[in-house]
Order: structure tokens, then C-alpha cells, then sequence
């Protein structure tokens, strides 16, 4: 693969810039949320080098990244008029896509985008110990959400996949429940611009992924990237 190899992601618009880079050496971002979608570091070059982990984000301004497997570059545009983007074609209201979703929830849901393959050991990637776990090929597909300020966007606790996110604009924050009951919330992660949570489920001794029940309310409005590890 040739260095610096960039295209546009599906979700880029007027309101988004978004791109993919892989085979990174020294390329130059102007301004952005930089999520590394690998299991190698980012390096980030300056008087003192910057590290950033495998599976997080950093906010940058005119950076210059050393070096990097993939990652993708996000900003939004312009703040003016920002909600207009649920009425572009890159967009839907999310239940439309799923019947049983809030019918009063004001959740949005940007095109997919297949970014690539990796291998990944899911229990390594939560952290658990299992002797004897092996890495698995897993497809990674990203998307971002859009939900204005005070926005519940629903509990749920399945998911066939792995899964974190990325705040991008606003703040927001995911909440943990023991039950399908507001009142059982026990646990709350708030997500900044920039910031990617650690994973919050478990692998099971059978490989499935257990989740608890959860869901991700908004502060005020934004914007955020689900990162979405398919295995096979």
C-alpha cells in the first residue's frame, strides 16, 4: 500500500470533513479529532513526541503524524446551521431503520463505512484473561450519530459485535443500567471532544459479547463515531 493513502469517508459532507488515512508517515493535520482505528500507536510529531493508544482519539492542530496504521480524521465544519445535516442525504432518523426505536427520540444516523479488516483477540481487546484466546479477523465499520441537547437515546444491551465511540462535537455521556429501569443506573462515562471510552462488555466463555443494559444521552448537541469490530 502506498504511504499516506487518503480518501473520503461515506459520512463527509458539507456539514462533516471525514477521512481515512492508512500507511501514515509524516502527514500533516491541519485541525481535527484523530481516532486511531488500529492496534498500533499513533505517533505524533513535536519538540516531545505524543503517543496516542491503539482504539483512542486526541484532538490536534496542525499536526504532524509521524507515524500510524489507520486512522480517520473528523471535524466538524461549521457549527452554524449544524443540525441541518439530519436533513441531508447522508442522513436518517434512526427509526427508520429500526421499528421498535422511540418514536419520539430526535436520533439520526450518518451512512456506514467499511474502513477495513483487522485481527483482534476480544479478550484481549476488553482487557479479561482467557488462556488459550486466539485473535479473529474482524471487519471495523464506523458511522457517526447526531441527537440534539437532552436527547435519550434509548437502552439497549445487544450488540454482535465490539463496540466504542468517539465523541466528535458536544458532550454526551454513556449510561449503565442493571435493569431496563432509569432508576437501576449505576455507572456513567462522559465523553468530550476527542475522547474514546475503553470498552464496557464482557466476551463470555462461549465468545459472545455480553453487554449491560445501556444507552448514550446527550448533554447538549452532538455528534459522535460509533466503532463497530464485526468478527469473520
Amino acid at each position: 500500500m502506498k504511504i499516506n493513502n487518503v480518501r473520503d469517508l461515506e459520512f463527509s459532507d458539507q456539514y462533516i470533513d471525514a477521512y481515512l488515512i492508512e500507511n501514515v508517515k509524516d502527514f500533516i493535520v491541519p485541525e481535527g479529532i484523530v481516532v486511531n482505528l488500529s492496534n498500533e500507536p499513533i505517533i505524533i510529531g513535536a519538540q516531545i513526541e505524543s503517543i496516542v493508544p491503539a482504539w483512542k482519539s486526541v484532538v490536534v492542530f496542525n499536526a504532524n503524524i509521524v507515524r500510524a496504521a489507520r486512522i480517520a480524521i473528523i471535524r466538524v465544519r461549521s457549527v452554524k446551521n449544524l443540525g441541518g445535516l439530519s436533513l441531508s442525504d447522508n442522513w436518517e432518523w434512526f427509526g427508520n431503520r429500526l421499528e421498535k426505536f422511540p418514536r419520539n427520540s430526535p436520533l439520526y444516523i450518518s451512512k456506514y463505512d467499511t474502513v477495513g479488516t483487522i485481527k483482534i483477540n476480544p479478550y484481549t481487546f476488553t482487557k479479561q484473561e482467557k488462556a488459550g484466546s486466539k485473535s479473529e479477523s474482524c471487519s471495523i465499520r464506523i458511522n457517526l450519530w447526531w441527537a440534539p441537547a437532552e436527547t435519550d437515546c434509548s437502552m439497549h444491551n445487544e450488540h454482535p459485535f465490539l463496540e466504542i465511540h468517539t465523541q466528535i462535537h458536544g458532550s454526551g455521556r454513556i449510561q449503565k443500567f442493571r435493569e431496563r429501569d432509569e432508576s437501576t443506573k449505576y455507572e456513567e462515562m462522559v465523553l468530550a471532544p476527542g475522547h474514546t471510552h475503553d470498552p464496557f462488555f464482557f466476551v463470555n466463555d462461549d465468545g459472545d459479547f455480553v453487554y449491560p443494559w445501556h444507552r448514550y444521552y446527550s448533554d447538549n448537541d452532538c455528534i459522535w463515531l460509533a466503532i463497530e469490530l464485526h468478527p469473520g
